[in-house]
């Protein structure tokens, strides 16, 4: 089955969106997202579009975070609940890290970096020319950065849709030259691609690996299997411990999100 551009666009932002949603919350972007209600309007629309069982109002602790509009407080809670989840010490409530979820699975002493699964992610990253962002140091196995890679693979597949509308507008007599709408589309999705290229720390910055180079030879096969070998392995359980275990109605929201996603 053929999946519109639209699709597409509407998976790159889910990722987005719920990858800001699971990092840290340096800044108050997040926090300010939430209070507006922005947040909750953007995962209500693109939940619409990808047709996924989820509405803010329904998701769990919905009240809750509704009563709570100051974005200064909102931040209060979110930064505490955030390290006490996902950092932790001795260990995280909730690892945020694959290769961790994994290994509990396997019966095997869960370590960082340096385990089958977060390597293969890294291999996998490279093989789409995207390697650690600049000024970091940690595994490539975190919630948010496979989200980030899915959403990059999701813009390169709604970029590759859009080329292919516009062969079939030539093979039925038109020019194929984008125009209004479309023409926005491809520009925000360049420039959304080339945000990802600009923060590349890999061996060739600023180079986009070919689609045909891409695992399995196209952004849509990539997205495949990343889903299968990775995100569907261990984000549905991550969803449902940070759902039972956060004490943040927010972090209950964007887990439920989560889990109707990969599910």
């Amino acid at each position: 089955m053929t999946i519109s551009a639209d699709t597409w666009q509407a998976r790159a932002a889910l990722c987005e969106l719920l990858a800001l949603s699971f990092r840290y919350p340096e800044d108050t972007v997040l926090a300010d997202a939430i209070a507006s209600g922005e947040w909750g309007e953007a995962a209500d629309e693109i939940a619409g579009a990808l047709g996924l069982n989820w509405s803010v109002a329904a998701a769990p602790g919905a009240a809750e975070a509704a009563a709570l509009p100051d974005p200064a407080e909102i931040q209060k809670e979110l930064r505490p609940e955030a390290t006490r989840l996902f950092v932790g010490a001795p260990q995280a409530v909730c690892s945020p890290y694959e290769g961790v979820w994994r290994a509990q699975a396997e019966g095997v002493q869960p370590l960082l970096f340096v385990n089958p699964h977060s390597m293969a992610v890294e291999r996998f990253c490279k093989s789409c020319g995207l390697g650690r962002p600049e000024g970091t140091n940690e595994p490539l196995d975190a919630v948010w950065t496979e989200l980030e890679l899915l959403e990059y693979l999701a813009l390169r597949a709604a970029a590759d849709a859009l080329d292919a509308e516009g062969a079939a507008d030539v093979a039925a007599g038109g020019d194929g030259a984008p125009t209004g709408e479309q023409a926005t589309e491809y520009r925000e999705i360049g420039e959304d691609i080339d945000e990802f290229d600009a923060e590349d720390d890999g061996p060739e910055p600023g180079d986009v690996v070919a689609s045909a180079d891409l695992p399995g030879g196209s952004p849509e096969a990539a997205w495949d299997e990343f889903m299968a070998d990775h995100a569907a392995q261990w984000m549905p359980q991550f969803a449902e411990a940070v759902q039972r275990d956060s004490r943040v109605p927010f972090y209950r929201q964007a887990a439920s999100l989560l889990a109707a996603f990969v599910k």
